[in-house]
């Protein structure tokens, strides 16, 4: 089995980064059907919401790359690196624009209730990031995709 090109290569690193976003999204999917009782596969491929996929994604791969090449490579501190900015940006920039757009909705929606003649918009999408909680939870989830993934070879 040591021959399986798979484990222990750059394609287990992406194939957990691809997973775990992948169940994050698909995590939302089932919530939003728990809660409404309907389904709607719209939320599959949005932004925002619990937990962060973009997070779970990068965790994914940083941790994968963590088990195969180790903590004191020098491609586990890249991906880690990156995978900061990218869970820094979820819950920091995005999650400003997601705020600042329900702002904006609300006064253009005032302004439009007292001045009649001006035609209905297009309202601005505003869950864009993350609270910390989604953040964390999917970097909890990022953290246990690898090791699944990377122990599956036991079955084969």
């Amino acid at each position: 089995m040591d021959n399986f090109v798979f484990f222990n290569t750059g394609y287990e690193a992406l194939c957990s980064g691809l997973v775990a976003a992948f169940v994050a999204q698909f995590i939302k999917v089932v919530t939003y059907l728990c809660t409404h009782k309907k389904i709607n596969f719209k939320i599959f491929t949005t932004t925002g919401g619990m937990p962060s996929s973009h997070t779970a994604g990068v965790i994914a791969l940083s941790t994968s790359v963590a088990i195969i090449e180790g903590l004191d490579s020098m491609l586990f501190a890249v991906s880690m690196g990156f995978s900061l900015v990218i869970m820094q940006d979820a819950a920091g920039l995005r999650r400003a624009a997601g705020k600042t757009a329900a702002t904006l909705n609300r006064l253009v929606d005032e302004f439009i209730q007292r001045n009649q003649e001006i035609k209905p918009y297009a309202t601005l999408k505003e869950l864009l990031g993350h609270t910390p909680l989604e953040v964390f939870c999917g970097m909890i989830l990022g953290i246990v995709i690898p090791f699944i993934i990377h122990n599956i070879k036991v079955i084969f």
